[in-house]
């Protein structure tokens, strides 16, 4: 089996990667920054006085995104459930805080529907055509849904390279381990043959508690992310390289 090398780390017996989406490979972050303030001017054009509220929460002051924040790491129903908590807070039923929040992340993404999509960050398809070429399995697992991963891997014809395209559901989502294990049996691997890669601190605990072969956290901003329980952290996706004749069975 592949060994894989980050930094001044080697893995051994290495099967699969698995990849975060946004953050890791695909550079959404100005995208999901102005999705968070239409939604929130959008709730707060019914409830005046909530947009900054919702703003703070989602993790965007003025120009920045926050990586370890709501909207950069948070699933979709996730982000709709602390809207609809804050809508609450003003003294509305639960029933229609949660319709004025559906409503208002609705009508945002029909205004974004001709958008331009996020690129790929620089290098990321060198990485993974290297690594698919070295006989390792590739997957993605993200906070957003199976169809948004489906529809990054179709605009950026990654096809033939990423065999796993999974996204979070209502039912199973980040950090919870077993949606990396449910991800490495659709891969037909096993969790401790198996690397994350991710740009967040849920990525790292779902890793870890799944029992993964290693946790590799990526920094592309200078910014505070919390990968404190990386195995390493890197700054380029081209920090990972595969050994050719690595360590055998």
């Amino acid at each position: 089996m592949p060994s894989i090398r980050v930094n001044n780390i080697t893995f051994d017996r290495i099967e699969a990667i698995i990849f975060d989406k946004d953050g890791t490979l695909e550079d959404s972050q100005e995208f999901l920054r102005k999705l968070g303030q239409v939604r929130s001017r959008l709730v707060d054009a019914q409830i005046p006085g909530i947009g900054e509220p919702l703003l703070m929460a989602f993790g965007i002051e003025n120009d920045t995104l926050d990586p370890t924040g709501l909207m950069a790491t948070g699933t979709r129903q996730e982000n709709e459930i602390a809207t609809a908590a804050y809508i609450a807070e003003t003294g509305r039923g639960w029933i229609e805080s949660k319709n004025i929040a559906q409503k208002a992340f609705i009508e945002a993404d029909n205004s974004f529907k001709n958008h331009p999509p996020s690129p790929l960050f620089v290098g990321s398809l060198e990485v993974l055509k290297s690594l698919y070429e070295g006989g390792i399995k590739l997957g993605i697992l993200s906070a957003a849904t199976t169809e948004q991963v489906q529809a990054f891997v179709t605009r950026h014809k990654l096809e033939r390279y990423i065999e796993l395209q999974k996204g979070a559901s209502e039912n199973l989502a980040k950090p919870n381990p077993a949606l990396f294990v449910q991800s490495c049996q659709e891969l037909g691997v096993e969790p401790g043959k198996t690397l994350m890669v991710g740009d967040s601190a849920g990525d790292m605990q779902m890793a870890k508690e799944a029992g993964a072969a290693g946790a590799i956290g990526i920094c592309w901003q200078p910014w505070s992310h919390d990968l404190q329980m990386a195995d390493v952290v890197i700054s380029t996706l081209d920090a990972i390289a595969i050994i050719t004749g690595g360590v055998s069975n």
